[in-house]
């Protein structure tokens, strides 16, 4: 259910101005809506899971905390994440 280090370290890559930079705000938007797709495919094989629906809505609204943050600090960059990842907003 949750991210490999591989696919963890591919995000950090893309997203991150360097390997190491795992803090900033776009590595986390991008590592949350990686976690938050995962568990979406998981919910359509198992529908009554509801314990693992709450730690999803709980990932959508953690994301879209750190997307306000963005927001209001970086415009560009909240746009240019919005494109990266197909976030609608």
């Amino acid at each position: 259910m949750s991210l490999t280090k591989e696919e963890k370290q591919s995000v950090i890559k893309d997203f991150g101005s360097t390997e190491t930079n795992t803090g900033s705000t776009e590595v986390q938007i991008a590592l949350l809506t990686r976690r938050i797709e995962q568990l979406t495919e998981h919910f359509k094989a198992n529908a009554k899971d509801h314990n693992s629906r709450r730690g999803l809505l709980k990932l959508v609204g953690q994301r879209r905390k750190l997307l306000k943050y963005l927001q209001t600090t970086d415009l560009e960059k909240y746009r240019e994440i919005l494109g990266k990842l197909n976030l609608r907003k």
